[in-house]
């Protein structure tokens, strides 16, 4: 087996903005927040840090004391401020002695962020009452920091670097420094350590993103209206809370207000509008390779654990983070489990993995990397992966996410599938051609994981539409499904997908939402994973995607306007469907399919100018031996299926076959047909 690729791969999945921030909208989530995923067994026999055979030591001081805004001045004379928590006594009067600093960078404003409880990335006081210090400081132009805000501009990354600089050089330092924080504080990690500041020794990165086009505003080349407006508006509603500085000095609590205003004018407004109106923003370009942080990920040298979801808006991203680490022989690993981005960020569910509670974790991780303590048996307690495999409920690990336990296998897909209507085969055998029409339709999405997972996790939060989480068959009704016949023996995956789809389109355009999917014995379907690709962005940079055993797994698309090229009048062409990875099992007596539809609402639209061609559009789907369409999986051998420990059982629930809506489908597909 043969893994191709170049170290310019890596380069091409980038870094993220990200959410913890929808966390803040709902700081009175309290059980729901710790509720397991809708579809996933994580009430198994469980294996805490303590039975691995380390122990997490007590509290060192019974108390915390908070300072708040204090001021940390940055080399272009803007003063951002920062909350510092240090270990206080059982009078709640600070310990006078030097200790480890932890730092987290935060974009949702530390006065207001607060109230978000564990959803903000745990409780910083279990390190403080252990022997650090932490401080949580706002990046430029967000909460009581001067400044414009960006987004991950080139200006906010520097001043990561000089944040942790000034936490080396702080009197009640040791020197010695580390980070925490989920998602866009996660990310604010790595850009940080890439600057390489004296003292920086460890990183504890929840959800972080690598590919800002890639991963979450633009995946597959459209432009996404679930999160990002979401999460734009929410930087910029807690940017224009009175700042917390105010209190103390009204004056420079005006100025930081009206450079907020004006950022949300300047900044945030204009770069949405653009975007949609098919602007420089809706294609990938030099603004996201400036905010991308696997372009400067090979700089980052300090030990680093990661927490990644397979649910997660950053699914595609936090893997290639952690491989690139790895490769490039870093201390580093990863836990890869069953959540969305709510629930990343929060980490309650961390435990599930049997490896210990987030706050263990972190514990651990600094008090050997930052503090220097002996742990002997981390390596061996602590696999490189733990993942959560979907369809068994096991936890599994594993030394490499993509090596040479895994072989490509490729699926064909075989005969005609029809919209609301029977679907087509996927075999390793014999191929039966056939051609299948696919028509958008607006709602595709609408009621599936999809929707919980670009919408952050709210709806998971809420309770709604629990039965779209758990069932993607009405969702299916509104595309194509092509699926294998009823497993004889069980087939087990790990790591990204591709699809390979031989396209035609009347419009010479349209976009392909693909999902991978399990099809259980009673009908039940569980959405597994998905992807995303237009048709004119389908041009394939071969040197930056990767191969298995030859065989495409993860394909890289430029999205550039240079790389746009629509389709001709007849022209059937292959395109590449990026399936962001995951890890699966497929039972015996189960199915693997493949979904297609037209749509991901509530995820993906065009940009206004693009929109009647992916719209008002009949593309068509070939199988031939011409025009192969194929999925092809990195597939774990029958032997590495071994669980790491058993799952709970769990009774999947009958589907009903909705058949007022197969009938819709079937009317509009004939009616068309008649006017072609």
């Amino acid at each position: 087996m043969r893994i191709r690729r170049t170290t310019s791969t890596l380069a091409s999945a980038l870094a993220g903005l990200a959410l913890v921030a929808t966390a803040t909208l709902v700081p009175a989530v309290g059980a729901s927040a710790s509720a397991a995923p809708a579809g996933s067994a994580t009430t198994g026999v469980q294996i805490t840090a303590k039975d691995s055979g380390w122990t997490a030591r007590g509290e060192d001081y019974p108390k915390t004391t908070l300072v708040t805004d204090v001021p940390i001045e940055m080399s272009d004379g803007t003063v951002l401020r920062g909350d510092v928590n240090f270990p206080a006594d059982s009078n709640g009067k600070r310990i006078e002695k030097k200790f480890p600093v932890v730092v987290t960078i935060t974009a949702y404003n530390k006065s207001f962020q607060a109230y978000a409880g564990g959803l903000a990335g745990g409780n910083p006081g279990y390190l403080v009452k252990r022997g650090y210090i932490h401080v949580t400081v706002d990046a430029r132009g967000t909460g009581s920091s001067e400044g414009t805000w960006e987004a991950f501009a080139a200006r906010e990354n520097q001043d990561a670097g000089e944040i942790m600089t000034w936490a080396h050089e702080q009197p009640w330092s040791t020197g010695s420094t580390a980070m925490t924080g989920p998602s866009y504080m996660g990310i604010s990690q790595l850009w940080a350590a890439s600057a390489q500041p004296p003292g920086l020794k460890a990183l504890f990165p929840q959800v972080p993103g690598a590919d800002v086009y890639r991963d979450v505003v633009a995946s597959g080349g459209q432009i996404d209206v679930g999160f990002i407006p979401l999460w734009m508006g929410l930087v910029t509603a807690t940017g224009i809370i009175p700042p917390a500085v105010t209190a103390s000095d009204p004056r420079a609590g005006i100025s930081v207000l009206l450079s907020h205003v004006g950022g949300a004018l300047n900044f945030t407004v204009p770069l949405m509008l653009q975007a949609l109106l098919g602007g420089d923003p809706s294609v990938d370009g030099d603004f996201y390779d400036e905010r991308s942080v696997i372009n400067v990920i090979d700089r980052v040298t300090v030990p680093t654990f990661f927490i990644g979801g397979e649910h997660d808006l950053f699914q595609r991203g936090t893997p290639l983070l952690f491989e690139n680490l790895q490769q490039r022989g870093v201390p580093t690993k990863m836990i890869f489990g069953p959540w969305d981005h709510l629930q990343g960020s929060a980490g309650d569910l961390v435990a599930d993995a049997g490896e210990g509670t987030l706050a263990e974790l972190q514990l651990r991780w600094f008090d050997h990397y930052v503090k220097g303590m002996p742990d002997p048996a981390l390596d061996t307690d602590i696999a490189p992966l733990t993942y959560y495999e979907q369809g068994s409920g096991a936890w599994r690990t594993s030394d490499q996410w993509i090596g040479d336990h895994l072989s490509a296998t490729s699926y064909r897909l075989a005969g005609t599938s029809s919209m609301g209507g029977k679907a087509g085969g996927l075999t390793t055998g014999a191929v039966q051609a056939g051609t299948s029409s696919l028509l958008p339709l607006p709602v595709s999405g609408l009621c599936t994981r999809s929707m919980n997972q670009w919408t952050a996790g709210l709806p998971q939060q809420t309770g709604l539409l629990t039965a779209c989480l758990e069932n993607n068959a009405l969702n299916d009704l509104s595309g194509l499904a092509f699926e294998t016949a009823p497993m004889t023996e069980a087939l087990a995956f790990q790591g990204p997908i591709n699809v390979r789809l031989h396209v035609s389109s009347t419009s010479g355009d349209g976009m392909l939402s693909v999902a991978v999917e399990d099809v259980a014995p009673d009908g039940t379907v569980s959405r597994l994973t998905g992807g995303w690709q237009v048709i004119s962005f389908r041009e394939l940079d071969e040197s930056r995607s990767r191969y298995l055993d030859g065989h495409l797994i993860q394909p890289f698309h430029p999205f550039t306007r240079e790389s746009k090229r629509p389709l001709g009048k007849g022209e059937i062409a292959p395109v590449d469907v990026e399936v962001f990875p995951t890890g699966a099992r497929i039972q015996p007596g189960h199915k693997l399919r493949i979904a297609v539809q037209g749509f991901d609402i509530p995820h993906l639209l065009s940009p206004l100018g693009d929109l009647l061609a992916t719209t008002a559009t009949v593309m068509t789907i070939h199988n031939t031996a011409e025009h192969p369409s194929l999925v092809t999986l990195p597939t774990l051998p029958a032997a590495k299926a071994n669980p790491k420990r058993a799952p709970a059982t769990q009774q999947p629930k009958p589907a009903k076959q909705p058949d007022a809506l197969q009938e819709m489908l079937n009317q509009l597909l004939a009616s068309l047909g008649s006017k072609r």
